[in-house]
């Protein structure tokens, strides 16, 4: 098998052809298995394209410019090769005439059809000399003005398929300026739309937001028009690409408006489908149908009703209502029967066996499954007859996929190969990562453990060169993280943990391939954020446990399937870090449910109330799954504090708690967690701490009062030289004025607040009120930055975690990172306040000592000892809550 490593960190588009090889599969096993022979293998319908609309140009006679308009018809109709083909017919006409400006223009469109075949060297051929027409003249007119800002805009597209990110956003300003000197309002907004997805990939989040703001405030001043409409629209998407849902609906209901208001059925049909897909990402899928259903009703074309009716068939598919999706069916079918070849008749078919393969899952009808490899089997002629090899790459993938669903193990292997060939080599690292992850679990159930392995590295690797890009991937390949992220990091972490069978006997599971286990669950933790952040902000530089702390262990716990050949067995996985010493791991064999299920009854056990011998008994069987394989290694080693880098809901779970059958962990060594080493903060040089102390003791805005809150802060300021903000005072503008005004090593912030998985439900209170994650990253953007000194410590001491979310702590994790602290603790629940203020005391307490400094951890954990051997307070209840992220130093 080649190799499906990526070359380099490149986009998802295309740069390179097929080179007109033709790629045969059969299909045994279906009824219609000689229907589709039939179907598929006719290399000459491909081949016969080129050569019928040559002799139709060249027997109609026709004029340069009805052959540059005829081409814009196919390339509008996703039928690029035969773009290409008049516009490069189109191009020499013009040169043989000597108008340069036309030359130059044709030129222009014909990079863009080569772009969207994956022809990158053709691409930058023509428009570079479609650029080197236009500078050469002296002096352009406007609509040579005109020509040279949309060949700007072209290459800039260029640019950033082939990861020049930065040249691509120089163009394209460039682009923006020359649209401007040629009056043309369209354009310019395109050309800065570009800019912000260059900010994107470039991971300037904050200034493509900015971009996008401004642009909605100067786009309100206009008249209403179409063209205000179409702008709005296109930042209501781009909005909702970056997960601001709430001012993405707001805009595109703007555009809305203003398109009904002018009886624009086509952009209020569009608009409308942006509304629901919005409704669907907040779970209203009640709502979504409806928008869907009126975008479908008012939109003007096949294709345009198509694509909405898809959106509600998949939607269905989601929800599993197989009944209405089947009376959907007749329309979708009507209206595909409609379509010409083109790249959207082909991702149209994928995407309706797509939906169709998820409801086949709980109703598997045969005829069903025959009807998809039909129209999928339709879907490759097509891309093959209009010569679009991504097209034919993401429908064999799609084939593949049936052919996995319904087990015929060597039809899926051959097909998704050949989509790997192809989509290979047109450097489609999108497609190429579903194909490869697809290869690797065929090649699992086949028992090719080493081909297996091989594929999913290949899929781990393009997925990691996509980190940039996978919230905004191309909306024909979506990317849906827990569905087609997530998966490929678990299941290669699991076969890479697997033991051995060499010449019958079971070997050991290899250093590296411990070492790269656990490289991979280091990048599900940041894969993880960017899914939360909707962007890949975080910058990554791995330390090496050694150099940082030779006392403490790192312990990598992570939930596992083995998906083996129908075997539906789940494991939890540990992998620890000793300094100095190789990698280990261990596992305990349970259902994923009976693990979670216990994990849950601890959590639960930890409120007051719950039975003692109860509590301590989950304790303790957690501890045996963590820790105890290891017991005598933490020992040997001298270990001190034990970092986490815990997996699903063992992040909302308090370490410290855990019980060895005599005594708490906490009793025993310091506890932190990380988001993984390749996030590890370095520490700040511990100095005289100042502290910016910030808190509510009344009640506001449906929270209740904190009473215990002003005794907390002034047990701090006793400790510490701190400044306090206190009810009225602590207002977000207030609180901005002091983060900005001096560089405070300590943050502390006694109000109410929330951890969620969904950064939405994720704030923190004011007086006035609720600071969100983005606010956060505001706030603290000058340090972060540079321009102040960073946040060594960020203390949120009464927050707690979304209930019922298994990954709340995402949220907390999500705070620590965007303030940019060094290290950041807060409670996973609302503790008693009068308990707080006592840990708290004790814990700057600890922390300020000069004659014997400790870490971090050390002094939460002495703080905790305080308060267990308290009698009011020795319930895990009053101290385990706390924990400490990121540098535990």
């Amino acid at each position: 098998m080649a190799s499906i490593l990526p070359k380099g960190k490149r986009r998802s588009t295309a740069k390179k052809t097929t080179k007109g090889k033709n790629y045969k599969f059969l299909l045994p096993g279906l009824f219609i298995l000689s229907l589709l022979l039939v179907t598929i293998i006719v290399p000459a319908v491909a081949q016969s394209s080129i050569s019928i609309v040559s002799q139709e140009v060249r027997q109609q006679q026709l004029t340069p410019e009805q052959i540059l308009k005829q081409g814009r018809e196919f390339y509008e109709a996703g039928q690029f090769f035969e773009a290409a083909n008049l516009w490069q017919q189109a191009a020499q006409a013009y040169k043989n005439q000597g108008t340069i400006l036309n030359q130059a223009q044709a030129l222009n469109y014909l990079s863009l059809a080569y772009q969207d075949l994956g022809q990158g060297k053709q691409a930058q051929e023509a428009i570079t000399t479609s650029l080197e027409l236009l500078q050469s003249r002296k002096k352009l007119e406007p609509r040579g003005v005109a020509i040279l800002a949309q060949a700007l805009n072209t290459q800039g597209s260029l640019q950033l398929t082939q990861g020049k990110t930065e040249t691509a956003l120089a163009t394209w300003k460039q682009a923006e300026a020359t649209y401007e000197l040629a009056g043309n309002e369209t354009g310019k907004l395109g050309s800065r739309i570009n800019q912000a997805q260059a900010l994107q990939t470039l991971g300037q989040y904050r200034r493509a937001n900015e971009l996008l703001k401004k642009l909605v405030e100067e786009l309100q001043t206009q008249p209403d028009s179409v063209l205000k409409a179409d702008g709005l629209r296109s930042l209501g998407i781009a909005l909702q690409t970056v997960g601001d849902l709430v001012k993405s609906k707001a805009i595109l209901e703007q555009s809305l408006a203003i398109s009904q208001q002018l009886n624009a059925s086509a952009d209020t049909s569009a608009t409308l489908l942006g509304i629901g897909n919005i409704a669907r990402d907040v779970q209203r899928y009640d709502v979504a149908w409806k928008f869907y259903q009126e975008a479908a009703n008012l939109a003007q074309t096949p294709i345009t009703t198509l694509q909405a009716q898809l959106n509600q068939l998949s939607l269905l598919a989601q929800t599993q209502q197989w009944q209405t999706a089947s009376s959907l069916m007749p329309q979708i079918e009507s209206n595909l029967s409609q379509l010409s070849p083109s790249r959207a008749s082909v991702y149209a078919r994928v995407n309706l066996a797509e939906s169709l393969m998820q409801l086949l899952l709980t109703n598997n009808k045969q005829q069903t499954t025959n009807n998809i490899a039909q129209s999928l089997a339709t879907a490759v002629q097509q891309a093959r007859q209009i010569k679009d090899s991504r097209a034919e790459a993401y429908a064999l993938t799609q084939l593949g996929k049936l052919y996995e669903q319904t087990q015929q193990w060597q039809d899926a292997q051959s097909l998704t190969e050949q989509a790997l060939q192809i989509s290979q080599s047109i450097e489609a690292a999108d497609i190429t990562a579903r194909a490869a992850w697809q290869l690797g679990r065929i090649l699992e159930q086949r028992g090719d453990l080493t081909g297996s392995i091989a594929a999913f590295q290949g899929a781990f690797a393009h997925l990691q060169s996509l980190r940039s890009d996978l919230v905004a991937v191309s909306p024909d390949v979506q990317f849906n993280f827990k569905e087609s992220v997530e998966p490929v990091y678990r299941e290669l972490v699991n076969l890479l943990l697997q033991p051995t069978l060499t010449h019958g006997q079971i070997e050991d599971t290899s250093q590296a391939n411990i070492k790269q286990a656990r490289e991979v669950i280091e990048a599900l933790q940041l894969a993880e954020l960017d899914n939360f952040f909707r962007d890949a902000c975080l910058d990554t530089q791995p330390v090496v446990l050694d150099e940082i702390d030779t006392q403490a262990a790192v312990i990598y716990p992570i939930i596992l399937h083995d998906s083996f050949r129908g075997n539906s067995a789940s494991r939890l996985e540990v992998v620890i870090s000793l300094p100095n010493q190789p990698l280990r791991h261990y596992a305990t064999q349970l259902p994923e449910e009976e693990i979670e299920n216990i994990l849950q009854q601890f959590y639960s056990s930890l409120y007051p109330g719950y039975s003692r011998d109860q509590r301590l008994r989950l304790a303790e069987e957690v501890y045996d799954w963590l820790l105890r394989p290891a017991e005598a290694d933490l020992a040997n080693s001298g270990i001190e504090t034990l970092v986490f880098v815990p997996d699903g809901f063992l992040r909302n779970l308090p370490i410290a708690a855990l019980y060895d059958g005599e005594q708490y962990i906490v009793e025993k060594y310091s506890v932190a967690l990380s988001p993984g080493l390749q996030l590890f903060p370095q520490g700040l040089k511990r100095e005289e701490l100042q502290a910016l102390t910030a808190g509510l003791t009344e009640a506001r805005q449906g929270f209740a009062e904190l009473p215990a809150v002003e005794d907390e802060v002034k047990e701090i300021a006793s400790e510490v030289d701190a400044q306090v903000l206190l009810n009225q005072e602590f207002t977000r503008t207030a609180f901005q004025k002091e983060i900005n005004g001096k560089p405070f090593p300590v943050v502390h912030l006694a109000t109410h607040g929330q951890f969620s998985s969904n950064p939405q439900e994720t704030f923190l209170l004011t007086w006035d009120e609720r600071i969100s994650i983005k606010d956060f990253d505001l706030l603290f953007e000058k340090r972060r930055l540079g321009i102040l000194k960073p946040i060594d410590l960020l203390v949120l001491s009464a927050c707690q975690t979304a209930a019922g979310d298994k990954r709340a702590t995402l949220g907390l994790a999500g705070f620590a990172l965007r303030s940019g602290a060094r290290s950041t603790m807060a409670s996973l629940w609302s503790v008693h306040d009068e308990s707080t203020a006592a840990l708290m005391s004790e814990f700057y307490r600890q922390l300020t000592q000069t004659n014997l400094p400790i870490t971090k951890a050390e002094a939460l954990r002495q703080a905790q000892l305080t308060l267990l051997s308290d009698p009011q307070y020795n319930h895990p209840y009053f101290w385990a809550s706390f924990v400490l992220v990121g540098n535990w130093l």
